[in-house]
């Protein structure tokens, strides 16, 4: 086996077997050539295929899980494991198989205790399919290639248009019906390029005027008046934004305050809560994180009048933990949930039928491109992240 850098006018960097590497697994033609040949990629953002470079080349599922024969599903035993998709933090989450016999392409999460459960989803109709898939993908993702003419670009226009090229490409390259991962790609992918990079607001995103309103209605978008704010919301960018922008009194996961003005963490212990703060945070900390609402599971959500970064507080546990990067990227996120939720009624429930994972996946990592808060390796806790991936939750 080997590893080339060369640039292929395909694959660049990728990872190659040798012939010897396939045998006795692979015996599709096509698929020996393009893995002998072109390979796959080293560098993806949304695959790994490592496990090639570990294992010494393919390996069977059933060499994977070590369970005696009759415990795995008879489709599943030959399947040879080549990589897996990427999660929060460049972590793999379900394995990508190979069809040695006929080329295809599919996904599975591995029950090593329970493989009698296991199953398999399509991805690709071949190799050389996922990788221009997998290229596509990360184009857009960077905006170059294919999508090099949205830089620059953004808006609920560039969103739709985007939408519409990288569901093209999917569409052109699975005969019509790509596999549900790539559909939620074209459908979701694409609502990062709704907001530009701050400048004018002096926060991390310039969000297109009335943004939220087309999206909550104008009537249930909040806007606030300088007499709601505490004195210790100093950071102008945040109290412009909740002026002139505002946030949706009701964004389903949350409820903003608006029976009283803006009260401060250390008020709303003494109001509401009838109890002291927590040893380990200080008055002068509490006197500086504002509470706009409340989150779902009895969660606070707090913005540092001073940073404007944005928190989670859980009230039972007492605990905070960063929730977002400041008001225009939580402005964001409320967004892109209520666009989901929109998009997946649109298509009588198709993203969420058998393949929540997956949309959990997608919706993290396009959270992720635009604000990482919580979404590192190196993070303990993410309230989004945690929400996403709670399928019996259903909030997506």
């Amino acid at each position: 086996m080997s590893r080339t850098d060369t640039v292929d006018t395909v694959v660049a960097g990728a990872i190659t077997l040798a012939d010897a590497d396939l045998d006795p697994y692979i015996t599709h033609a096509s698929t020996r050539s393009w893995l002998t040949g072109p390979g796959l990629p080293a560098d993806s953002g949304l695959f790994s295929f490592a496990e090639l470079t570990r294992r010494g080349g393919p390996h069977t599922v059933a060499d994977s899980t070590g369970a005696p024969g009759d415990r795995l599903p008879a489709e599943l035993r030959d399947q040879l494991v080549i990589g897996g998709l990427l999660g929060p933090g460049c972590l793999e989450t379900e394995s990508v198989l190979l069809d040695g016999a006929t080329g295809e392409v599919s996904t599975t999460y591995f029950f090593h205790d329970r493989p009698d459960l296991m199953d398999r989803r399509p991805l690709a109709p071949s190799l050389p399919t996922l990788v221009r898939f997998a290229a596509a993908t990360d184009e857009l993702a960077g905006l170059r290639g294919q999508f090099a003419a949205y830089a620059g670009r953004y808006g609920t226009k560039a969103v739709a248009e985007a939408s519409r090229q990288l569901l093209a490409i999917f569409e052109e390259g699975a005969a019509g019906a790509p596999a549900p991962f790539w559909r939620m790609a074209a459908l979701i992918r694409p609502l990062a390029l709704v907001a530009g990079p701050g400048t004018a607001s002096g926060l991390s995103l310039d969000l297109p005027v009335r943004l939220l309103d087309h999206a909550f209605g104008r009537g249930a978008v909040v806007r606030f008046e300088e007499v709601d704010f505490p004195a210790t919301l100093t950071h102008e960018p945040t109290r412009r934004f909740l002026r002139e922008t505002g946030l949706p009194e009701d964004g389903f996961l949350f409820s903003l305050d608006t029976d009283l003005p803006l009260r401060t963490l250390a008020e709303y212990y003494a109001d509401d809560c009838r109890g002291e703060l927590p040893a380990d945070l200080p008055l002068a900390r509490a006197d500086r994180l504002i509470r706009l609402g409340h989150l779902v599971d009895d969660h606070s959500l707090l913005v540092d009048g001073t940073t404007g970064a944005v928190f989670s507080w859980n009230e039972p546990d007492a605990v905070l933990h960063p929730l977002n990067k400041d008001i225009s990227t939580l402005a964001f996120t409320l967004w892109l949930l209520h666009r989901e939720r929109s998009i997946d009624e649109e298509s009588g429930h198709a993203l969420t039928t058998d393949t929540y994972d997956q949309l959990a996946l997608t919706m993290i990592q396009v959270l992720s491109s635009i604000d990482p808060t919580g979404t590192t390796a190196d993070a303990d806790w993410h309230y989004w992240t945690e929400l996403f991936q709670d399928e019996a939750g259903g909030v997506l």
